[in-house]
């Protein structure tokens, strides 16, 4: 026997899905999407399907329209997220590559509601999309990361995760395989990079990449940075908007350049000085 409920409720979901997509704010967002994802493909940051993002956009919907989320079928999470109940988060595909991302966007993303309890999650997939678009296998980390801005009250509300070729070169060197070092290196390049990443940058040595333990390594790192670097792996940065994370780790990976640059023409690069590294920040702080 049909249950006409069920058949509601399907057609309720499929009308909303459709209306995600549509809605004008997506619009936009799927549109930086697309610039971001073809910088990182451009520079050779985002092999086959490295690379994923998540973005909260709960802001952009009314509580009504998220309501309308909360009678379908959800799939467990291995953990609680209770800061991330009746949170919608834009995320990358999982087997997404950058370069089909910039094409099409909507395509290769899908968005994630997460329930009342913080205990499951529904996915909502651009229509017509079969079989099923499944979000980033990493997205318990992107979870984990998310709750902690939102616990904070942080308004960094994007995680984006790429495997940045200088910045990688750089922690295959000895001598940058520590905070200290690191930061000092890149804030010593060029003035621009300690004026927008004062906190500078966090660094986890090697550690196997998709495990639990790289996941608490990176969210305690990023509780006080705004990028972390894993040794001889990537980064992941956060950030208010898309853009702005991509512009972060891009400037760390200038400075990083320009060390190398250096080097490659057999000179050792000279670098702010203590003086001048803290009257550009006495000078910015504001």
């Amino acid at each position: 026997m049909v249950n006409i409920e069920n058949l509601l409720n399907i057609d309720n979901l499929l009308n909303f899905t459709n209306d995600i997509f549509q809605k004008k704010e997506i619009k936009t967002l799927l549109q930086e999407v697309s610039e971001v994802a073809q910088y990182l493909w451009d520079r050779g940051w985002a092999e086959r399907n490295a690379g994923n993002l998540s973005i909260r956009v709960t802001e952009l919907f009314t509580d009504k329209e998220l309501e309308r989320l909360s009678t379908y079928p959800f799939l467990p999470l291995a953990k609680t997220y209770p800061e991330l109940a009746h949170q919608l988060f834009l995320v990358s595909a999982a087997g997404s590559r950058m370069r089909n991302m910039a094409k099409q966007p909507a395509a290769n993303v899908c968005f994630v509601f997460v329930n009342e309890s913080g205990t499951a999650y529904h996915i909502i997939c651009h229509p017509g999309e079969e079989p099923l678009v499944k979000p980033s296998s990493e997205l318990p980390a992107h979870l984990c990361i998310q709750q902690m801005l939102l616990q904070k009250r942080s308004s960094e509300k994007v995680v984006l995760h790429a495997h940045v070729l200088e910045l990688i070169a750089l922690t295959q060197l000895p001598e940058f395989t520590s905070e200290a070092t690191l930061n000092s290196l890149l804030w010593g390049m060029h003035p621009e990079t300690i004026m927008f990443v004062p906190k500078g940058v966090g660094f986890i040595p090697y550690t196997l990449p998709g495990t639990e333990k790289i996941a608490r390594a990176t969210l305690t790192g990023l509780e006080s940075h705004q990028v972390v670097l894993w040794e001889k792996h990537g980064c992941m940065a956060v950030g208010n908007t898309l853009s702005g994370a991509f512009e972060t780790i891009d400037i760390l990976a200038k400075s990083a350049k320009i060390y190398f640059l250096c080097k490659s023409a057999g000179a050792e690069p000279q670098g702010l000085s203590p003086d001048q590294l803290r009257e550009i920040k006495e000078h910015y702080k504001g």
